[in-house]
């Protein structure tokens, strides 16, 4: 017997491994679609949102059983086509050229055997502690996560405000993190952020200092923790709280998967706080998230001659994020009781407004796949395309394409090897 040409008992084997409560009750339908979901959380890159929609509308086990089957275009779109919600046979064609660099029969196999090492586990929708917010995401949901923690604090997302910030965050901005989040905490909160330097890793800190549950979600796989700075911090975080990734063991932070992160964040959380932003901070992602899934936001002011508050200024004044100075008014925002007893209230009235950021076009085509595909090089050793593709989730057409335009601009160099990122590009 065998599960997508692999022995059935190995993959059995090493899914039970990872799943919550130790597998033991799973048959065998139950490993094939845990192993699905595995797969699909490195076969496509985070918010990809035809692999969500395939899930959604096939079933884990079946849209991936398409891919490997190979099914022509059409006959995926017409799958994933309902009403007149059609998907096009242009884009499907695209969605599996994406995919396609990424299908080796391996790969899944050494990202759970990497996660049976590390002591991580694999969450997937049916489990009881999934975070039932990140639902609200649709297509753009993750296909599963990755944990490293306690089962203590995977109930408390369902508490969970994030406090989010500057990496380059001032005494004033740690001060008042430190302050919000023990304040919190102590008001039964769940402390939720992206374990980053500055106003994160304050965040965190002061959770476990107050002998909180905190949650850090990754850009990465859990094996392989970052910043490299946080190491003991997110250690002590798999030990009192949880660490979570959407991407398998292994697979390392870029660019855009802290922006795809992001979204995470802000749908796990019941409201989103910004303690401390410059005018053009990624943090204000993390905002923009949070205000497009209806979710409550808040923004704390610093001196206005402070370039670190610019960003919290600018969602005030332009973006109708509350101002908030204290974790009274934090509390506010989302009171435990009323949250707790109608979370799916909270995105009733989802809204689209648009926050910008450094990142605010991050969602258009041209530099999504700029993005990746500056992710995927590097300045010291050449890559062939297929490698690029197969890194950065692009199709192997795309990256041919948009490596010829981003020659023209001198920002990539071929080479006899492959292709690499020109030097003025490092860093």
């Amino acid at each position: 017997m065998s599960i997508f040409g692999l022995k059935e008992s190995e993959v059995a084997t090493l899914v039970k491994a990872v799943s919550v409560g130790g597998g033991d009750d799973l048959d065998r339908d139950a490993i094939e679609e845990r192993f699905a979901r595995a797969t699909w959380s490195g076969l496509a890159e985070p918010g990809d949102r035809l692999a969500g929609r395939a899930i959604q509308h096939l079933g884990a086990v079946r849209a991936l059983a398409g891919v490997v089957e190979r099914w022509e275009p059409e006959r995926f779109a017409g799958a994933l086509s309902t009403g007149g919600d059609a998907v096009a046979d242009g884009d499907m064609a695209q969605a599996i050229e994406r995919w396609m660099p990424r299908l080796k029969s391996n790969t899944a196999l050494i990202a759970l055997r990497q996660a049976a090492r590390f002591g991580a586990r694999l969450l997937t929708p049916h489990d009881p502690l999934w975070p039932s917010r990140l639902n609200d995401l649709d297509w753009h949901a993750p296909s599963a996560l990755w944990v490293r923690g306690t089962d203590e604090a995977l109930a408390g997302i369902d508490r969970g405000i994030a406090l989010v910030g500057a990496r380059a965050a001032t005494g004033y901005g740690e001060h008042i993190t430190m302050e919000a989040s023990a304040g919190l905490v102590d008001r039964g909160y769940t402390i939720v952020s992206g374990a980053a330097y500055g106003i994160d890793g304050m965040a965190h800190r002061a959770a476990l200092a107050s002998q909180g549950l905190t949650v850090a979600f990754l850009a990465g796989g859990v094996d392989r923790f970052y910043p490299s700075g946080h190491d003991a911090l997110l250690g002590r975080i798999v030990e009192n709280g949880v660490v979570i990734s959407e991407l398998p063991c292994g697979s390392p932070p870029t660019k855009w998967r802290f922006l795809q992160r992001n979204r995470l964040i802000a749908a796990a959380s019941l409201a989103t706080v910004v303690l401390e932003a410059g005018w053009r901070s990624g943090s204000l992602n993390t905002a923009g998230h949070a205000a497009a899934l209806g979710r409550p936001l808040g923004a704390v002011p610093g001196p206005v001659t402070s370039a670190a508050s610019a960003g919290c200024h600018r969602l005030i004044r332009d973006y109708d994020a509350v101002c908030v100075t204290n974790p009274d008014q934090m509390a506010e925002l989302a009171p435990l009781e009323q949250a707790l007893l109608s979370v799916d209230e909270a995105t009733d009235s989802a809204g689209t407004t648009q926050i910008p950021s450094e990142h605010s076009d991050a969602g258009s085509p041209a530099n999504t796949e700029t993005t990746r595909l500056l992710d995927a090089l590097s300045a010291r050793s050449a890559r062939t395309t297929d490698d690029i593709a197969a890194r950065s989730g692009l199709a192997i057409s795309t990256v041919r394409a948009q490596l010829g335009l981003l020659e023209l601009d001198g920002r990539v160099a071929e080479t006899e090897r492959g292709w690499k990122r020109a030097a003025k590009n490092r860093g």
